[in-house]
Formats: C-alpha cells, structure tokens, sequence
C-alpha cells in the first residue's frame, strides 16, 4: 500500500472513531470552559456539557455500517464488531448516571466539580477504545488511559483523608498488576512476532503444540489474567476493592464497580477467545494452548463469589457492603467465560447489561441520601420506609434484583449463567453459585430489614429532589422491566456470539 493510499485509508476510518471524537471534543471544550470561568457559579453547565457529550457521542452510531461484518479500521488497530456496537452506548449510559450523580452529590466540592466531569469523560473514551482495541499496545494504552485517570478520580477530593487513602492503595494496586500483564504481552510478542490479535491468534494455533513455545504461552496467559482481575475486582486481586469503594466519594464507587470491571470482561472475552481458544462448529470453543485456562477461571469464579458474599455479612457500612457484593457479582460474570460456548458468552454480556442498571441504582441511593460516613452506616436507613418510601421502594428493588429474585431483571441474568454452566455439565459450580445466591439474600435483608421493620431514632433524611426522584425511576424501569420483557436485550446479545 502507497503512503496515499495508507492515509486516505485511515481517514476514511475517522468517521467509526466517532463517538471517542465528539467525546474528546466535549471534554476539551469542558475543561476549557472550566478554565474560563467561576466554578462556583456553573456547575449546571458543566454537567449539561457532559451529559450532552455523552449523549450526542450515540449520533454517530446510528450513520455507522451494521457491526456484523468486522470491520477493521486505523491499520488494524481497531475493529467494529458487535462486541465494541453493544459497549460503546453502555459504557455512555455508565457515564451519564455518574455526571447526573455526582451534580446531586455535595461530596465532591465546585473546585473540583469540572475536572471530576472531565475525568469522566476521558474514562469513558478509554473504555470505549479498550473494548474496540485488537492489537497489544493500543489494548494497553487504552487501559491505562482507564487506569490512571481513575486513581485520579477516586483522589479527587484532595483534603480528604479517605479519599486520598484509596487513591494510593488504588494506584500502587494498580501500577503492580499493570506492570505483570505488560510483561505478559511482551512474552507473547515474543513468540507470535505481532501485536495484532489476529496475527497473534494464527500463531499461537500453530506454536501450542510445541513445548518450548507452551512454555512461553502458559504464563503470558496468566500475566493477562492479573490485570483483568484486578480491574474485575476478582480474587485473589480484590483487596482493594473495598477500601477504595468505601474511600472514593459515592458516585465515583458507582462508576468504578460498573465501567471499568465491565471493560475488564470485555478485554477478557476480546483476548482469550480469539487468542486461547478455538472455535468448534456454532457454539462451543476449545482450548488452543496446553493449559486449561477455563479450570483455572471456574475455581476463582467459586472463590470470588464465596469470599465476596461470607465478607459481606459482617460489614455495617452500605458501600462496603456493595464493594464486597460487586465482588461476588465478579464471580457470576466469570461462570459465563468457563463454559467455552457462545451461550456463556451472551450470558455474560446480558449479565452485564441488567447489571449496570441495578448496582448503579444502589449506589444511587446511597449517593442521594448523603454519601456521608455516618449516611453510609446500615442504622441510618432504619425507617426510611416511613419517611422516604419511594427511597425505600427503589432500594429494595435494585437489592432483590441484586439477589435474583423474580421478577427483576437479576433473575433472568442470573438464569441466563446457570443454564449455560449447567449446559456444559459444570455441575459443582452451578451448586456453589445458588449457594453464594441465598447467602447474599441475608445480607442484602438486612438493609431491607432497617428500611421497613426499624423505627427511625431520628428524622436525618435530606429532601429527595425532583431530578433524584426521576433518575431513580430512570434506573428502575428497565431493572424491573428486563426481568419480565428480556427478549429484545436477548436478540441483541444474540447477535454478538
């Protein structure tokens, strides 16, 4: 190909990075704007420009070619598949509610206000790039734009002695896991002579037969698992996970347990099925290296959600609590990627989907009635069925769909998992999974229980605005309604495997 061509070719291909633009435009515009003018006076502004950045970043999408072709585009960089079409308005959605939460939230001060908008945004570029990304070192940059823009966002309160201590934990976490999965590429640079995953993926069906080259393979494989479940928040690389949710200010926590760990499950599935494994007929996969990569998933997929939902139990701290919950949840995502089928993987992807509308709706609550440390004791929500009953209700929905009661959206996400291990005979993690399930029904009771069975010691609720009121509706239409109308998200999934 001539230089011509090759550019001609690459700016042609600007027009399927057209969410990332309008997002970087609107990020820039904002932090100019920030720059330009009193903060203690606009913060409205600001969150209008960032929920309209993120909303007109979906336009683009609608003038886009169908995904079901693959296409590549920037030299291979990238492609346009149904995996990056599904999480590109996701990870918007995830952004928007964060913004919304964060103007409702007096936890993040006006100084700091703009550049917390800011931050959001450029997450939400690296996540969108993260999840489109075929090749090492892209992959790589666009993880780290999510990673280190993130230890910024939970230190954003800079006089904050909890916040700054989950910045640091957060970020020494970090670098360690960042530093073992960047080794883990270069090891398998190493041996396929590529960064492109498709190159990648030809040569390690060709070289996995081979002991020296499996030698290479086995461990690159498990460097690529540290950092994904760091970011997953699954053991045995989840010790951070509460210290940072409780320490992060409460709309921050929201957007960490839904955007990142999603991104994490979606590098996952982008790395280890076209790298790993190999397809066979439809619907089911092999492994293509000599280790057994889906035992190894399947036994942490156990130990996350048993230690996530027994740590759980003791915690008074709502965010701490959820922070172990999220935990869990990290656990029943991975069941789908055990199972080596397209079934597990669109159980995976669903799973995901009524997720972000039920744990963003918990954190939701805990953000509007104070995000303070003593709003955030489990006691402080004793009566609240009496004072704030819509509060009250749209807790109790996002906790019973968090659990996988009927007829919440949870229910069938949690369904979805355990047919597709069932499916594939993996009969004892399917036991330990329901166990895990009526375990987490008593802890999530308990905020119930103080909800609706405690008398309030005192009248300490903050009036519930018009716009709170609104985006809990927002967040609890579609967590009820997925669970009794699941068909269209379905076909949609459907369309990805």
């Amino acid at each position: 190909m001539t230089t011509e061509a090759f550019i001609v070719d690459n700016i042609r291909s600007l027009s399927l990075l057209g969410p990332e633009i309008v997002l970087s435009t609107g990020a820039l515009l904002l932090l100019i704007t920030g720059i330009a003018i009193p903060y203690w006076r606009y913060r409205m502004v600001f969150t209008l420009m960032g929920v309209a950045a993120l909303g007109l970043s979906l336009l683009p999408l609608m003038v886009l070619p169908s995904p079901g072709g693959n296409i590549p585009y920037l030299s291979n960089l990238f492609i346009w598949d149904w995996l990056s079409c599904f999480f590109k308005p996701f990870f918007a959605v995830v952004g928007g509610v964060t913004i919304i939460l964060i103007y409702g939230s007096k936890e993040i001060e006006d100084q700091y206000y703009h550049e917390s908008v800011f931050l959001v945004l450029v997450i939400t570029i690296g996540m969108m790039l993260l999840t489109a990304a075929t090749d090492l070192l892209m992959i790589y940059v666009a993880f780290e734009t999510m990673g280190i823009l993130s230890y910024l966002l939970v230190g954003i309160k800079a006089r904050d002695l909890r916040s700054g201590e989950a910045a640091l934990k957060y970020i020494l976490y970090g670098a360690f896991t960042s530093g073992i999965m960047l080794f883990g590429f270069s090891l398998v640079f190493g041996v396929a002579g590529t960064t492109e995953l498709s190159g990648i993926s030809q040569a390690v069906a060709s070289v996995s037969v081979q002991p020296h080259n499996r030698l290479l393979l086995i461990p690159s494989m498990l460097f690529f698992l540290v950092g994904l479940l760091f970011k997953a928040a699954s053991f045995p690389f989840h010790f951070w996970c509460p210290d940072v949710y409780e320490g992060a200010p409460t709309p921050v926590t929201a957007f960490l347990s839904v955007g990142p760990k999603c991104a994490a499950f979606a590098l996952i599935i982008r790395l280890f099925y076209p790298l790993f494994a190999t397809r066979e007929g439809n619907e089911l996969y092999t492994t293509a290296t000599g280790l057994d990569w889906p035992a190894i998933l399947a036994l942490i997929s156990a130990v996350t959600m048993t230690w996530g939902n027994l740590a759980a139990i003791p915690q008074t701290n709502v965010k701490r609590l959820l922070a172990y919950s999220s935990i869990a949840h990290a656990g029943y995502l991975l069941m789908g990627l055990v199972c080596l089928s397209s079934l597990g993987l669109r159980a995976v992807v669903f799973y995901m989907a009524v997720y972000l509308f039920m744990n963003l709706g918990a954190f939701a609550v805990v953000a509007i009635l104070g995000g303070t440390a003593e709003s955030e004791e489990i006691h402080f929500y004793r009566g609240l069925g009496n004072q704030s009953p819509f509060v009250a209700v749209a807790m109790t929905v996002f906790l019973f769909s968090l659990v996988g009661l009927p007829p919440f959206a949870g229910f069938v996400g949690k369904v979805y998992l355990f047919v597709a291990v069932i499916s594939r005979e993996i009969y004892w993690l399917a036991v330990v999974a329901a166990l895990n399930t009526v375990v987490s029904l008593y802890y999530y009771m308990r905020i119930v229980k103080a909800m609706f069975l405690e008398p309030a010691t005192e009248s300490h609720y903050p009036d519930i605005s018009l716009g709170s009121q609104l985006l809990l509706i927002a967040l609890m239409i579609p967590t009820f309604g997925l669970g009794v109308y699941w068909q269209p998200l379905a076909q949609i999934v459907g369309f990805m495997f």
